[in-house]
């Protein structure tokens, strides 16, 4: 069987500063790219496998209050909270065990968006 997810838009309200947020809390590079009038942050694995996006939208915005998207930060997940409040987030739950699928982290992004931060 496929994915089920096979994408994600990330709503932001400053893509300069969400980009460099992301960065900085994923320990990559985002790259940068603009399609039919509008600018994006493209997520790291995009090629390979299930991704997402950062992206200034004028029929979303940043929340709380929507899905909880995981991202991978396997094996550096401590690094990756240590960050996020340096870059404009908060935490709102410490790591913790998530029964065999491993640990995981929520935080609110420089954004207001709420995340879930994952390694196994």
């Amino acid at each position: 069987m496929a994915d089920q997810i096979v994408w994600c838009d990330i709503p932001v309200s400053d893509l300069e500063r969400a980009i460099a947020f992301y960065g900085a809390v994923l320990g990559v590079k985002l790259e940068q790219q603009s399609h039919s009038g509008m600018s994006f942050g493209l997520l790291p694995g995009a090629k390979e496998s299930v991704s997402g996006c950062l992206c200034k939208m004028d029929d979303a915005r940043p929340s709380a209050d929507g899905p909880l998207i995981y991202l991978n930060c396997d094996g550096r997940l401590d690094l990756a909270l240590a960050t996020v409040e340096l870059n404009g987030g908060k935490i709102l739950k410490a790591k913790h065990q998530i029964g065999p699928y491993g640990f995981r982290a929520v935080i609110l992004d420089s954004e207001g968006n709420r995340i879930a931060l994952h390694s196994k």
